[in-house]
């Protein structure tokens, strides 16, 4: 995905929730015979819209047929399990909405012909008429006109009235303008001394980076080195601070001094920012109101969940699997690195747009320890929705100028002593081979919707994460494999041709093999290893998995970037026990 196009996180937004469709409209709906289509976030394109729509009605004639109910209870269900805050504005749109997708639903119309008869779906002259569903027995452009017909002259149908937007809503405009701050800044919203460090957990806070423990200091944050041994209070909030009464030295200089502290930071995309969406949000079996207690954290943390992550996790997994993070094994290793966490990724991470996100790192030369900088943008560079895909995939040549200009930046950020390690790109055939004859969760009800369908449904509307992998096409998939290939190859040459004043710069490729090698001695099967509602991205067990295979190698490989272990991790966590919290 890249940065401009965002397209996983965005049709996602709208699944569950059309109120979401209009999230950030500023113009009310007419009355109207039928309500226009919504108008949709900027960067929303139509066929994001289109998706959104097919998944939401999918969703709502699914919970009538589990339940045994109308589909207007279903929808009622619907907003009954998203959190309250939301539900005045989900019975506003089910209100506008409703009676449309219930009175094609009855007549057995499917999710495809339903959008595309409220024209959320649309086709564009000279393309297919896209869908997800197999096509109804009278054709997909016949059962369209018929539902169209059936709408224009139902008189059930209740004309629309105007109604405000989502973000006009008053208990979610704060938080819309505060998600729009973050989405602009890649910056924690909650920062009141401005040093990129906070005592909130998402908005880009504590989720993102260690948390703060002095938030109206600007000379305190995690990973600074200690301001005169933290004699008198904890400029590193790495919890020891202090002097030991036994022999007046400071617990600081006791324990951490000569202990090789380092912080860990990740510059990367959405498999670095642990990108995840629940499949209970969608698998009405499953569905409750505790499906969506997790919602809003999930949204203002960009439906990402760096905390589980492979690189900067550090709370225990509540979306299956576990946690285990290079940060974590750092901090067991050396209890002096507590909290010293940057998760700098995004949704959309390229070699291209990642030369502006560097720029959110926090890091001062002459006053913060040495950090193992990750560079992972595992496949953004060859990933986009394009029809003519290979055309706008990274070259070798953009590739070795974008991540030179990222690792000239970080020699003038990071303190001396640190360390790089480039990542290569995925092969991402792994996903097609494993997947495309799955059912995906929406199809699990009723056996109708594999992860192929879903594949070849994004591709057509030209909003696929990836249109060289997630595609039938087997020799574009081995082009889109083969270019993948050669921008690592770009990468291994940097580490062995670049040298740098602040750090040392080391390569490995992205451990796919090893961890599925791994999880099928463990008794896994590999498609366990993709995220099962998009398809695309690292799962949790795999993002753990991975982790214990790139800690071996740098282990026996780059012993020296993993620095020594601490004899007095096991004072400090007796001693600060009670500090030790994230």
């Amino acid at each position: 995905m890249r940065a401009s196009r965002q397209i996983i996180p965005n049709w996602f937004c709208i699944l569950w929730l059309p109120l979401l469709l209009r999230a950030i409209s500023c113009s009310p709906l007419p009355a109207a015979e039928l309500p226009p289509p919504a108008a949709f976030p900027s960067g929303l394109s139509q066929g994001q819209t289109c998706v959104g729509c097919v998944l939401v009605v999918s969703v709502i004639e699914q919970l009538a047929q589990w339940h045994n109910s109308t589909v207007k209870a279903a929808m009622e269900r619907l907003c009954n399990y998203i959190p309250e805050k939301l539900q005045g504005f989900c019975y506003v749109l089910a209100e506008v909405y409703g009676p449309h997708i219930a009175e094609l639903i009855d007549r057995e119309m499917n999710a495809d012909v339903v959008c595309h008869s409220l024209k959320l779906c649309k086709q564009d002259p000279g393309q297919p008429l896209c869908h997800l569903y197999p096509p109804p027995k009278v054709g997909l452009s016949a059962a369209i006109r018929k539902a169209k017909r059936i709408l224009k002259n139902s008189k059930d149908l209740k004309s629309t009235v105007g109604f405000p937007n989502l973000c006009a809503f008053p208990p979610l405009a704060d938080l819309c303008e505060r998600i729009k701050y973050v989405l602009r800044n890649k910056l924690p919203f909650e920062d009141f001394d401005g040093d990129k460090f906070s005592t909130f957990p998402t908005l880009r806070g504590y989720h993102w980076r260690g948390r703060d423990c002095d938030d109206k200091n600007t000379t305190v944050y995690p990973g600074r080195r200690p301001d005169n041994w933290d004699v008198k209070s904890d400029s590193n909030c790495n919890g020891i601070w202090g002097v030991d009464p036994k022999d007046g030295i400071p617990y600081e200089e006791k324990f951490c001094k000569g202990a090789d502290s380092q912080g860990v930071v990740l510059l990367g995309d959405s498999a670095g920012a642990h990108f995840h969406i629940p499949p209970e949000w969608m698998t009405v079996t499953q569905m409750s109101a505790k499906s969506f207690a997790n919602l809003p954290m999930a949204f203002t943390d960009e439906l990402d969940w760096p905390q589980f992550s492979e690189i900067t996790g550090f709370l225990n997994s509540t979306i299956g699997g576990w946690t285990d993070s290079l940060y974590l094994r750092l901090r067991r290793r050396n209890r002096c690195n507590h909290r010293d966490l940057q998760n700098i990724s995004q949704n959309g991470g390229s070699s291209r747009n990642l030369l502006s996100l560097i720029k959110s790192l926090a890091r001062n030369q002459l006053l913060d320890n040495p950090a193992i900088v990750i560079y992972a943008t595992i496949g953004n560079d060859v990933c986009n929705g394009n029809q003519d895909t290979l055309a706008h995939m990274t070259t070798p040549k953009e590739m070795f100028s974008n991540v030179m200009q990222a690792l000239q930046y970080l020699d003038s950020r990071l303190p001396n002593s640190s360390h790089v390690i480039l990542t290569g790109l995925v092969d991402g055939r792994f996903l097609w081979d494993n997947l495309h004859n799955r059912y995906h969760p929406l199809g699990q009800l009723n056996r109708d919707v594999t992860y192929s369908q879903l594949y070849t449904f994004l591709n057509c509307l030209q909003v696929s994460p990836c249109s060289g992998w997630l595609t039938a096409n087997e020799t574009l998939r081995n082009l889109t494999s083969e270019r993948a290939l050669q921008l690592s190859n770009v990468l291994k040459e940097i580490t062995r041709t670049q040298k740098f004043a602040n750090f040392d710069v080391f390569y490995m490729d992205f451990p796919l093999k090893q961890t599925a090698e791994e999880w099928h001695r463990m008794g896994g099967e590999s498609w366990q290893l993709i995220e099962p509602v998009d398809g695309f991205h690292p799962s949790q067990i795999a993002a753990a998995l991975g982790t214990s295979v790139t800690w071996q190698k740098a282990l026996h490989e780059w012993p020296q970037v993993l620095g020594k272990e601490n004899p007095f991790n096991d004072q400090i966590e007796a001693i600060f026990k009670d500090q030790g919290g994230h």
